[in-house]
């Protein structure tokens, strides 16, 4: 074993000599026998000049016999030869050649995209490879067997492009092959019309026929057929050969039905089938008239085979208990009402549509008077009659004088049975009435009436587009409209018979709403709404109510709040009674006169707001905001505390609001729902640390929230709940 690795040692020391002496004359003569591959790495480097780094697993012993001198660049060829025999490679990397094993040759950059791959280098090359007649996927299992399992071979099919990493030599032979197979072929697309049969019934025929041998086949021009509905016509793409025969299918299965018609069912999910099949039955006759040929008498064929006589042939009943149609006609007419039903039975999106009455009125009404009278029948003091008696009130606080309190004084059972009242307000009253002496009586009366009103209301209603919805919050309020009285006679012994017809009205509110989308985010909106309510009135025979009404058509951005109308309206009534010139003497004049003044003021609004529901999740959202705000509303109320309840226990209780849609669909389409999951759990948190907090503490901050009236981002905003 030592002679041996000596005398392997002695022979690469001679040729490292004879390589240093041929290098100068660029020739070189290489043989070794049972050398270590590093060695021979050094004389390829010496003769080189290329710096080698060999990775500790390149081990082998090589022998290389040649009997011709080559140059540096054969003899560093035949070394990449040595290294492919062996199971290495040699990687460029700048300057530097790394030498490591094959199976590490993927992860290693080598020459990229090389202008041109030689076909006898063993170098590591990639290459990107255009095709342009076939599909590149189909390749792959074609020329994967031609790769070496260290080779790397793959398509992308985006670009139609396949991606190669192997050898110099086998890439070259790799391309060579490709571009033999990368030829065009004739497919031209021929375009065969129908007359009978439906195209796309042809094509799904055809297809389902041809299905299993296109995948067998799966050549570089697999035959296609399209459908074009519009023409009735079938687009053939392929070889000649191959369209010949699809043409001459096709012209079998377009022939016409020797039972002349067909039947089929068709499911609405959306529409009415009773409220569609009349107008379906209209439409076809409608386009068959406008089809018909004119001037034609008559008979014969043409007349049979005219769309007129097809669509008298069409038949369409509808099935209310599966909401389908029952259609039986033509093909070329079924096609024409399948059309007409795809595009009536959709999905019609919803709008939430609220309005809000704000109604804010002041009435304030004073009055201030002073009535006194003195007389005397006594011989020494006689004197007539002297008094200032005039009504001291208004309308709204209501009118007395000195004769009425004298009146109610004298006899109270005939004065309050002929309608009279104790008067309202601060009364004071001084007087002396006896037989003899001076008698004299005065009052002083001073009222005030102030009545505020402040209303809100805002009543809301969901309707789909184009669909008229109605809400009605009111009362049957019955008015008398007439009446008589009937003298009878005979057997009632002419009794008075009093008679009254009674009309009921609704008071109330009253919302009638039509919307109506055009596709944007605007809302064109028919409106009625009428606001009524009843007062209560002294001087009215009957009931008086109060009534707001609003009709009107406007359009509305989604979300947004839009005036439909209002009234603002501020009056000021003043009166007064005096005596001519004493009413007007300073203080002493105010025993002469009095005064009364009504102010009113009326301040009332009705805007409307809507919002669209495009799916069900924004749907779910609005309907829960209102629900959970009816269940603060009652947690609220139930709070309350009673020292003694009247009926214990008697509390009703709404269930808790059911989850809103959380999965990951529902947040891409409507963000807020998040956004209110997030809320509640804040809130709950908020609550628990008031509840569980220590004694003196401060009450924890609420969590700022961004106000109902201003939507947030998304445009659609955050809808605001209905005010206290």
């Amino acid at each position: 074993m030592k002679c041996s690795g000596f005398l392997v040692r002695v022979i690469a020391l001679c040729a490292l000599g004879s390589l240093a002496l041929a290098q100068n004359q660029q020739r070189i003569t290489p043989n070794f026998k049972d050398a270590d591959i590093t060695m021979i790495a050094e004389a390829v480097s010496a003769a080189t000049g290329k710096n080698f780094i060999i990775e500790p697993r390149v081990r082998a012993q090589v022998t290389m016999l040649s009997s011709t001198p080559m140059s540096p660049d054969a003899f560093y060829e035949a070394f990449l030869s040595i290294l492919q025999v062996h199971g290495f490679v040699a990687m460029p990397s700048g300057n530097i050649v790394k030498i490591v094993p094959d199976a590490n040759a993927r992860t290693m950059p080598g020459d990229d995209l090389p202008g041109e791959v030689s076909r006898t280098s063993d170098e590591i090359v990639t290459q990107v490879i255009q095709v342009k007649n076939v599909n590149a996927a189909q390749l792959v299992p074609i020329l994967r067997s031609l790769i070496p399992q260290n080779g790397h071979l793959a398509a992308y099919q985006p670009s139609n492009i396949l991606i190669i990493s192997d050898r110099a030599a086998n890439v070259n032979r790799i391309m060579r092959i490709i571009r033999r197979i990368d030829q065009a072929g004739d497919a031209d697309v021929e375009i065969v019309p129908l007359q009978n049969a439906s195209a796309t019934e042809v094509v799904r025929v055809i297809s389902t026929l041809t299905q299993q041998q296109q995948a067998q086949e799966g050549g570089a021009n697999p035959m296609k057929l399209v459908a074009d509905d519009r023409s009735n016509s079938v687009l053939v793409s392929g070889d000649p050969a191959q369209r010949l025969r699809i043409k001459t299918l096709i012209a079998h299965l377009d022939t016409p039905l020797q039972t002349g018609g067909a039947t089929q069912v068709r499911y609405l999910r959306y529409a009415d089938a009773e409220k569609i099949a009349p107008k379906l039955k209209e439409q076809i006759t409608g386009i068959a008239q406008a089809s018909a040929p004119g001037g034609g008498g008559p008979g014969g064929a043409a007349a049979a085979t005219s769309p007129a006589a097809q669509a008298d042939k069409a038949t369409i009943v509808a099935e209310p208990e599966t909401n389908a149609l029952i259609i039986t006609a033509q093909p070329k007419t079924m096609r024409e009402i399948m059309n007409i039903i795809d595009k009536i039975d959709i999905r019609r999106m919803q709008v939430l549509v609220e309005a809000i009455i704000v109604d804010v009125r002041q009435d304030k009404a004073a009055a201030l008077g002073v009535n006194w009278a003195a007389w005397s029948q006594d011989d020494d003091t006689r004197f007539p009659v002297g008094s200032f008696n005039s009504p001291i009130g208004s309308a709204s606080t209501g009118t007395v004088s000195l004769t009425d309190i004298a009146a109610i004084a004298a006899n109270p059972t005939n004065a309050i049975a002929n309608g009279a009242s104790l008067p309202t307000g601060a009364l004071f009253g001084v007087g002396r009435i006896a037989p003899t002496g001076i008698n004299f009586a005065a009052i002083l009366r001073a009222v005030r009436n102030d009545a505020d009103t402040n209303i809100i209301a805002t009543p809301s209603a969901v309707t789909m587009d184009n669909q008229e919805a109605e809400l009605k919050v009111a009362q049957e309020v019955p008015f008398i409209t007439g009446q008589f009285t009937n003298t009878g006679g005979g057997s009632n012994n002419g009794s008075v018979n009093p008679f009254q017809t009674v009309q009921r009205e609704e008071v109330g509110t009253i919302l009638k709403v039509t919307p109506q989308l055009n596709g944007s985010n605007t809302v064109i909106l028919k409106l009625e709404l009428e606001s009524s309510s009843l007062t209560s009135s002294t001087q009215a025979v009957d009931l008086i109510t109060n009534k707001r009404t609003i009709s009107t058509n406007v359009m509305i951005e989604d979300g947004g709040i839009v005036v439909l109308g209002g009234l603002i309206s501020n009056s000021s009534i003043r009166g007064e009674q005096r005596v001519p010139f004493l009413g007007r003497i300073p203080v002493i004049g105010l025993a002469f006169k009095t005064r009364n003044a009504d102010a009113s003021k009326s301040n009332l609004m009705v805007f409307i707001r809507p919002k669209i529901l495009r799916d069900g999740v924004q749907a779910a959202y609005e309907t829960d905001a209102k629900y959970q705000y009816m269940v603060e509303e009652q947690k609220k109320m139930n709070d309350k505390r009673e020292l003694l309840p009247l009926i214990p226990g008697a509390k009703p209780k709404l269930d808790p609001a059911p989850p809103l849609p959380n999965s990951e669909d529902a947040r891409e389409i409507d963000p807020r729902v998040l956004q209110e999951q997030e809320r509640r759990k804040a809130r709950a948190e908020e609550e628990a640390k008031r509840q569980n907090g220590p004694q003196g503490a401060p009450a924890p901050q609420a969590t700022p929230q961004p106000a109902p009236e201003t939507p947030p981002p998304p445009p659609e905003g955050e809808r605001a709940p209905p005010p206290n």
